[in-house]
């Protein structure tokens, strides 16, 4: 008879989410998980397999939690503005105190190397490409946007993003305006 999980798996991972979000996927050990998700190995093991497990359902909570922002995106109508505004919200949801924790895809994205799980990349990879997609909806509702240069415009504003979150674990409030600022002049 199989025992009853004495947590809930939700909860854990969540706990599990922030743990690689502030310390990121290479650093956190099992010894942290076990601590962070109040669970002991073997529970870790019988439910998620193993680090990568926790981690790739750690990101599908991380996409949960962005949904905040990002589904205020997919419903506006305020084209390029409404992009400029995710930014501005992106840099309010990263923050933790008084520090500011980046984006949990692209902090795990600047950590990939050859041994990467390739169900990590893709998952990386499809957060990416979704909100790559979203900032291109929203270009098309431009009408002084040539439809040729959507593409182009929607990859520089998607590694922008990704500039903005490793910046905002460095830079101040002031800062990382005066970036979000002159990322759009040229829209």
């Amino acid at each position: 008879m199989a025992r009853k999980k004495q947590y809930v798996e939700e909860e854990v991972i969540e706990k599990a989410m922030y743990l690689f979000w502030r310390k990121g996927y290479e650093i956190t050990s099992m010894q942290m998980l076990e601590k962070e998700m109040g669970i002991n190995k073997f529970s870790i093991y019988a439910s998620f397999e193993n680090k990568d497990g926790v981690f790739l359902e750690s990101i599908k909570c991380y996409k949960r939690k962005i949904m905040e922002i990002t589904g205020d995106l997919k419903v506006s109508s305020g084209g390029v503005l409404a992009i400029k505004q995710f930014f501005f919200d992106f840099i309010e949801f990263s923050k933790e105190s008084t520090l500011r924790k980046g984006c949990l895809i692209t902090n795990a994205a600047n950590e990939l190397n050859e041994d990467t799980n390739p169900k990590i990349i893709v998952e990386l990879s499809e957060f990416t490409n979704n909100i790559r997609s979203l900032f291109a909806g929203k270009l098309r509702q431009e009408e002084n946007i040539n439809h040729i240069e959507i593409d182009e415009k929607a990859d520089y504003l998607v590694i922008s993003m990704f500039g903005l979150a490793s910046a905002s674990r460095v830079f101040n409030d002031k800062q990382l305006h005066n970036y979000i600022k002159n990322i759009f002049k040229s829209m």
